[in-house]
């Protein structure tokens, strides 16, 4: 039987979005309607289902939710143009371009692009610099490690004083702001990657593991330490053989079952870390407007 508890994004994820859904309708009594654009190149299907998820969460919050859906040829001038253009309108508070996108397109140029008061993914450099330089009160931190580090605080309390955290997976997205923010909090952190030695043996001594490196039940259950506090922000679709058919799955980066035999808490997939991203996404939309 496991003996972790389960970590429910999904239900923390609500309360969250009551909160906002409250806080909007105070706001629309001022005159500001809270205004999310989502821009969306192509045709990849997970990207479809996030953006699909982000809008009706947008709308149930009572935002003013705008999608732009271009197609998969459409040119970086063209984005890169629409983008001044919601940079420039009063009516939207928070811009987000769905990630991956096509290949002919720079994302970096596409992220550095929206204005840093309106970027509620907390991608352009001026927010990152402000995280890492600890000036929590006016970035826009990204959506995943905001939700992750929420998730923490439920089981530990704000203050991470002598514990040992280790996140794996160095991405600009995840791995190297969740470590900023456990850092903030006082951990003692790690990042590793996929050149660290002897994985299995750092992340052995860690008493929060966060795992963000995209690989598909990677993370062991005997590389877990005894009661440590693990949150999976992997999701990895595989294909499984169950009564003879092939099926296809979601699945973490941490072998659920057996980490689950070790850890005191941990985050299953689904459920767990995606339902806080789109939460945390609100939130940051939210606090564009109040801002504006």
């Amino acid at each position: 039987m496991p003996t972790a508890t389960l970590i429910n994004g999904k239900e923390k994820a609500s309360q969250l979005t009551e909160e906002i859904k409250n806080a909007t309708s105070e706001l629309k009594q001022k005159g500001i309607v809270p205004g999310l654009a989502v821009v969306i190149v192509g045709e990849d299907p997970a990207s479809q289902v996030y953006v699909r998820n982000k809008k009706r969460t947008a709308e149930y919050c009572g935002f003013h939710s705008i999608q732009h859906t271009l197609d998969e040829d459409t040119s970086q001038e063209h984005v890169l143009n629409l983008i001044e253009k919601l940079n420039q309108d009063p009516l939207v508070h928070g811009i987000l371009v769905q990630l991956p996108l096509p290949k002919h397109i720079n994302e970096n140029l596409i992220t550095q692009s929206i204005i840093p008061k309106k970027d509620v993914d907390g991608f352009h450099y001026i927010n990152i610099g402000q995280l890492t330089a600890g000036d929590l009160e006016h970035a826009f931190v990204p959506c995943t490690p905001a939700g992750c580090m929420l998730m923490i605080e439920d089981q530990t309390g704000k203050d991470l004083s002598g514990l040992n955290a280790v996140v794996v997976g160095r991405s600009n997205i995840v791995g190297k702001p969740m470590a900023n923010l456990l850092l903030q909090a006082n951990a003692t952190v790690t990042i590793c990657h996929s050149k660290t030695k002897n994985l299995n043996e750092v992340v052995k001594n860690a008493d929060i593991v966060v795992a963000a490196a995209g690989r598909s039940e990677m993370i062991k259950g005997d590389w877990i330490k005894n009661g440590a506090i693990v949150i999976d922000v992997g999701i990895n679709r595989v294909n499984v053989e169950e009564d003879g058919k092939i099926t296809s799955k979601l699945t973490g980066d941490v072998d659920f079952q057996s980490a689950s035999m070790v850890a005191s808490a941990i985050t299953p997939v689904p459920g767990g870390v995606g339902p806080m991203t789109i939460a945390m996404l609100m939130f940051n939309t939210l606090r564009a407007a109040k801002n504006n």
